[in-house]
């Protein structure tokens, strides 16, 4: 009969939570780190998914396949909390999913899930958003001028602008 002692659980809770601090303390490369941790983490899940099935298979008590299943759930609570870090460094990584299996990239897509379509649409937003505070802008400037104001001056202006915008 398979029993899980507290102590281990205690040692997988203890695992996981100083892996992901060790993660989030590294800003300058996490996309990479999540990479690795994400492939560390399928291994973990294989192994309890394994330990799983070998306690069903022995019978084990519902006391024990409890303990199982809550290292289980901590053991996703715990790449959630890592891609939640990684999408604040690359969402596009995340989203993306290509730190997935090509099986799961595949049903990703036959799902109709496009990354690209996302990235289109970040885009163009990104580009409205910037139309509209130049228009924003401009609607300022002109405002602030009263009666004596110079037209010329506001041209200046938004000349200025423009090159600080292209970064010259």
């Amino acid at each position: 009969m398979y029993v899980c002692s507290p102590y281990i659980k205690l040692a997988i809770t203890i695992y996981f939570s100083s892996s992901v601090k060790a993660y989030v303390q590294q800003p300058e490369s996490r996309v990479f780190t999540f990479d690795i941790e994400y492939a560390r983490w399928l291994e973990d899940q294989n192994k309890q998914i394994n330990e799983l099935s070998t306690a069903v298979n022995a019978h084990a008590s519902d006391s024990d396949l409890r303990l199982i299943l809550d290292g289980v759930m901590a053991h996703y609570d715990e790449i959630f909390e890592v891609q939640g870090v990684a999408a604040k460094a690359d969402v596009f990584h995340i989203l993306s999913g290509m730190w997935k299996t090509p099986a799961e990239r595949c049903f990703l897509w036959l799902g109709g899930f496009r990354p690209y379509e996302l990235s289109k649409q970040a885009e163009d937003a990104f580009s409205q958003g910037m139309e509209a505070l130049q228009q924003s802008l401009a609607e300022t400037l002109a405002g602030s001028l009263g009666p004596s104001g110079s037209s010329g001056n506001v041209a200046n202006y938004m000349g200025q602008m423009a090159m600080a915008n292209l970064g010259h």
